[in-house]
């Protein structure tokens, strides 16, 4: 959040209150005091408050004020009760150094927000943000990192239309860190231009594994200990001259689930490894056609919410949670509604902790709309 967001009325800053408050608190306070207790020297507080929410100048002012005020109040008394020289030098070094320290904290925010600025650029290139209706399909995806500074990790997931059908893409890169964000933009790369250009869905998932395998040795050839990096993804195709078709590849991911009000079903496919083991099978793995009815949408998650665990180690029951919800209200099958019940339902299973990268993505057919002729030149 930005400095002073909260400080704000009507959008103008409401910073310097609570200082200059306290500054005349302080000074009233002295005002009614007798005697040897003198409150006056506890004005330095007032550019240490001014320091943690105000800016240089701001600060600065503050500093000036509480030195000023300080030696008319102290000269207002007799010679007995005068607080005196020392405690002059006690505000005037507490405003010194709290300017400093505002310096130090404006510095150190600007680069925060620079920082988070290029991680938000970084994230929106690997997920770039996706319409409503993309490729003739209604969508909704919810991404969590594990770590809630990072902003973006190793999950990853787009939807690519073109000449051939609308194409999605969910996977996994094993690891965290650059490294893993490095391995999924150029997977995305790889994807969406294979899936516009390629007419077998095939061929696009043994392009995926080709740039696995090309980027592991393009960290190996510059010394790096990442080389043996994988990831497990799922690849769906809705073809255009089947509507009520789904063609899914599995790499090593967990199948995708078919929601509607009928209730939950898998939809499997071959035993494909994850991307980056083709040395293991030669070959890309092969598609399985599915038939999906129009009301159900096709539910991605990656292993944040399969692994997700209770107190007591449980896992937590994705399909079975999702049944018991659609069966209590159809209406939950929705893309919107389902992404955001598993969302809730894996923070809630793991005490609002994610021991890992967390994606939900829900999918399907937008009734009566064919894949836009725009997005198809677009990619």
């Amino acid at each position: 959040m930005r400095r002073q967001e909260l400080l704000r009325v009507r959008g103008r800053s409401v910073a310097w209150v609570p200082p200059l408050l306290l500054l005349v608190a302080i000074a009233v306070a002295d005002y009614h005091t007798i005697g040897e207790f003198r409150m006056i020297s506890w004005i330095v507080l007032v550019p240490a408050i001014a320091a943690s929410i105000c800016g240089v100048w701001g600060t600065a002012l503050f500093a000036v004020l509480s030195l000023v005020t300080y030696v008319v109040a102290d000269s207002a008394w007799p010679h007995e009760y005068r607080a005196g020289s020392a405690d002059f030098v006690l505000v005037a070094l507490g405003g010194i150094l709290a300017t400093l320290a505002c310096a130090v904290r404006v510095r150190d925010e600007r680069r925060a927000l620079h920082m988070g600025d290029v991680t938000d650029t970084v994230r929106r290139t690997v997920l770039r943000p996706l319409p409503p209706g993309w490729g003739g399909l209604d969508h909704a995806g919810v991404y969590l990192t594990a770590d809630a500074h990072a902003r973006v990790g190793g999950d990853f997931y787009d939807i690519q239309p073109g000449p051939h059908g609308t194409r999605v893409l969910v996977g996994d890169v094993q690891g965290k860190g650059l490294g893993a964000v490095e391995a999924a933009a150029a997977l995305l790369g790889t994807f969406r231009e294979a899936a516009y250009h390629e007419a077998d869905l095939a061929t696009v998932a043994e392009r995926l594994e080709t740039r696995m395998i090309r980027h592991r040795g393009h960290t190996v050839a510059l010394g790096r200990s990442d080389g043996d990096r994988f990831a497990t993804a799922v690849l769906l195709a809705f073809p255009d001259d089947d509507r009520e078709a789904v063609d899914v590849v599995l790499f090593g991911h967990e199948p995708p689930l078919a929601v509607g009000p009928g209730g939950v079903r898998t939809l499997a496919a071959g035993p494909g490894l994850p991307l980056g083991f083709s040395e293991l099978e030669p070959g890309p793995p092969q598609p399985r056609r599915w038939r999906v009815a129009g009301d159900e949408t096709l539910l991605l998650v990656t292993d944040g919410v399969t692994e997700a665990r209770d107190g007591t180690g449980a896992f937590y029951p994705l399909a079975d949670e999702v049944a018991r919800a659609v069966a209590d209200d159809p209406d939950i099958a929705g893309p919107a509604r389902l992404a955001a019940l598993v969302r809730d339902g894996t923070l809630r299973h793991g005490g609002g902790h994610l021991a890992d990268d967390t994606t939900v993505f829900a999918v399907r057919r937008r009734a009566g709309a064919e894949a836009p002729e725009g997005g198809r030149l677009r990619s």
